[in-house]
This record gives C-alpha cells, sequence and structure tokens, in this order.
C-alpha cells in the first residue's frame, strides 16, 4: 500500500510545501518548496489577498515540478494561545471478537462529547492510552478481544477566528484541508522514536520572528509558549550595526557569518552596497559576534521558558528552525544546553534544511492517526498518480503505478 501526502506551513517569511510518498513504512519526498510568504505573520493570516497569492506561488512552484496539481493538504498552525485539557472516553465493542479502527475512533468521539467549543475549535486529539476491559497502558489495542474500550485523550484548542482565516487563505488558494495540527507536533513527529515517546523533552523552533517552546510527555504535547524574538531580530541587529538594508543583512547572516565567533576568520571580507556609489566591507568575526550574542540571548531565554513550563525532568531538548542551519549552531546549543539538547538534522532526500521540519513532519503525523484508525489516505488521484510518470521515463508505467498506488490497483 503506498499513501502520498501533502503537508503545508504558512511561515511569515516562507511557505513551505512537502510532498511525500509513504511506501512499506518509508517516507520518501518527490517534491519540496519553499517559496516566499507574505501577508503572514508568526503563522496569522494579517493580508488575505497577499498571503493567497504567496500560497499560489508556492503552489505553482511545487506543481510544476511534480507535473500534477495539488487539491489537498494538512496544514500547520500555530500554537499561539493554544489550550490544552485531558479527556477520558469509554465504548463498548462493535464486535466483542476484535477491536478494529472503528471503535478507537467511537472512542475517541466519545471522550469529546462532553467538550463545548464555543470560542475554540478543536486542533489535536492525541491519545495518552486505552484499557481494553481491565488492561491498562494499552498504545495501539487495534486486534485486541474485548467487551469494552476506554481512553484518556489530550486534547487541544485554539482560537476560533485566527484558525478560520488560515483555513479561508487554503481555500482561496483552491486547496482543501484535510486536516491541521500544530507545527511543533510536526516537529515532534521529525525526531519521533521509541526513546523519545518514553521521556519528557522540549523542543525549540526558532521562527522568523518568534521562538515556540513546546513540552512533550511520552510523545505527547502537554505544554507551549512562544517568545516575541526570532531570526529577523539578528538581521535587524546586523543592520544596526554595520548600516545593511534589512535584505542585506539575511544574506550577510546566511551566507557569510557563524555562529561562534571564536570559529570565525578576521581575515575573510564581505563587500555590499550602502547605496548607489558606496560600499563597505566587513569581516565574518565582526559580523559573527553580533549573530553570536542575539543567538545566545535566545536560547537563553528558551531555556528559562522550559523551567517556566515544567518542573519535569527534561531529558531531551531538540532546537529546530532555519537559524540552526547557521554553522557552529550546534556547538552553541551544547553550550547553553549540555548534552541534553542537539539541533535537529533533516537528513531526508529532497529536504535536507530544518525550514522544512513542520511540514514533513505533520505528514507523519497525519499518517500516525490514519494508521491508529486502520486507515489510508491519498490526496492524489488515480490519474495524477500516472502523470507522476514524467518523473522518471525510465520506469515503465506498470511499474511506476505500483510504485505510487502499490495495493490500491490490484484486483
Amino acid at each position: 500500500m503506498s499513501d502520498i501526502y501533502t503537508g503545508i506551513d504558512l511561515g511569515t517569511s516562507r511557505i513551505k510545501i512537502v510532498v511525500s510518498q509513504k511506501v512499506n513504512d518509508k517516507f520518501h519526498v518527490l517534491a519540496s518548496v519553499s517559496s516566499p510568504s507574505k501577508g503572514i505573520k508568526n503563522g496569522f493570516v494579517e493580508d488575505t489577498k497577499l498571503a493567497v497569492a504567496s500560497v499560489k506561488n508556492a503552489l505553482k512552484k511545487i506543481e510544476n515540478s511534480l507535473g500534477i496539481k495539488i487539491e489537498k493538504v494538512v496544514a500547520c498552525i500555530p500554537s499561539v494561545n493554544c489550550k490544552m485539557n485531558i479527556v477520558l472516553g469509554a465504548v463498548n465493542v462493535v464486535d466483542y471478537n476484535e477491536i478494529t479502527g472503528v471503535d478507537i475512533s467511537n472512542v475517541l468521539l466519545d471522550a469529546m462529547k462532553e467538550e463545548e467549543f464555543k470560542s475554540d475549535e478543536l486542533v489535536t486529539a492525541m491519545p495518552i492510552s486505552f484499557t481494553v476491559d481491565e488492561q491498562n497502558d494499552i498504545k495501539d489495542p487495534k486486534g485486541m478481544k474485548g467487551s469494552t474500550l476506554s481512553t484518556k485523550v489530550v486534547i487541544s484548542t485554539v482560537p476560533k477566528e485566527p484558525l478560520y482565516r488560515i483555513l479561508e487563505v487554503l481555500k482561496l488558494s483552491g486547496l482543501e484541508t484535510v486536516d491541521i495540527s500544530f507545527a511543533s507536533v510536526g516537529d515532534y513527529y521529525c525526531i519521533k522514536n521509541h526513546k523519545y515517546d518514553e521521556l519528557v523533552g522540549a523542543i525549540i523552533n526558532i521562527g522568523e520572528e518568534s521562538t515556540n517552546i513546546s513540552v512533550f510527555n511520552k510523545g505527547i504535547q502537554i505544554k507551549n509558549s512562544t517568545l516575541p524574538v526570532g531570526s529577523l531580530n539578528v538581521d535587524k541587529d546586523i543592520t544596526y550595526v554595520f548600516k545593511a538594508s534589512l535584505k542585506e543583512s539575511r544574506r550577510i547572516k546566511e551566507d557569510f557569518s557563524l555562529a561562534i565567533a571564536n570559529h570565525a576568520d578576521a581575515g575573510d571580507l564581505y563587500t555590499f552596497s550602502i547605496d548607489k556609489e558606496n560600499t563597505k566591507e566587513i569581516n565574518q568575526l565582526g559580523v559573527s559576534k553580533v549573530v553570536e550574542a542575539r543567538v545566545r540571548e535566545i536560547l537563553k531565554l528558551a531555556k528559562n521558558e522550559i523551567k517556566n513550563l515544567t518542573n519535569r525532568e527534561i531529558r531531551y531538548i531538540i532546537v529546530t528552525g532555519g537559524l540552526t542551519e547557521l554553522s557552529g549552531f550546534s556547538e552553541l546549543v551544547e553550550q547553553e544546553f549540555g548534552f541534553v539538547a542537539k539541533v535537529l538534522a533533516m537528513t531526508t532526500l529532497g529536504i535536507r534544511h530544518n525550514q522544512y521540519s513542520s511540514s514533513y513532519g505533520i505528514i507523519k503525523y497525519f499518517d500516525d492517526k490514519l494508521e491508529l484508525r486502520g486507515k489510508h489516505y491519498n490526496m492524489i488521484s488515480k490519474d495524477d498518480g500516472e502523470s507522476l510518470l514524467t518523473m522518471d521515463s525510465s520506469i515503465s508505467k506498470e511499474n511506476m503505478l505500483n510504485k505510487v498506488f502499490g495495493d490500491i490497483l490490484k484486483p
């Protein structure tokens, strides 16, 4: 069985889209794009018209790459002002002989039936555990036998108005939003494994204008906070100190500076234009000192915020976001947090950059939800699957169809 999904992350400076195919429990990126974003700030829509134009532009790029039209997505949303609550549910098993995905869907619905979502909208319902009759702490009860199924679930909600504006942008861009989740959940699913699923840890995502800190307990997000500082502050610092334009400062940061000044070369020079007639020359050591000072501040603020969010022992810290791609960033993280922390390393072919962590991880989260319920889903049609043949003319039509759709096409 093969499933194809599209994840989208509407960032302040970039729209990130990832199209991924799951084959034999492994995910393969078919296409990805990081396109300029306008009309969006910290994941919230400020100008619908500009935001729609940005999404359409990103879609055009990835559709040209794939040769098919993207119509369905799972979307990342910001976790600012989110609320989390634990609810309980219990149902009689439909078929006593075996618990199925239908029973799991029913018990999750039962857990939420008493909740009233007036000013807020449900985003995620993450099961902590299931109980089958007297058997407790079950992660996936499918296939077990029993008469009753109960569950404990963490539900997360956000204010309706800003969420609906995001959904409106996607709809006006020609997209059907199949599912939504917090970008932080996507980040977790990029690093999810059996080890982290048993520990308490934190994920720090340094965005354009804000830094999000999320605490996870055994794979479930339990706390969240957002700091009003991000990579844009680094750009502004460079602009203030060296009188470069904001656009030029971003280039200096990404292409020239280091996260740790001690590794910089005072003899390595960068020349940029101040105006039509004048240029300025700066050295790597000087600019790296400016960058390091701000990055350290962001990490220290995040460290303090983790302490404010939980008294539990933090067993791991993962730092992600485009800023973490700076040379020397991993060493800086280790200096500030110790060996408990590390920078996320996106090694998946096609998205070897941390800016894609949310849009790729949300695909894995969506697939995990489907798997728990015993379902499969394809976000492209059979005809579009045939169009993907153009990606590799050396593969026969029959082999490509089998590669893309697997058992779906079997009689």
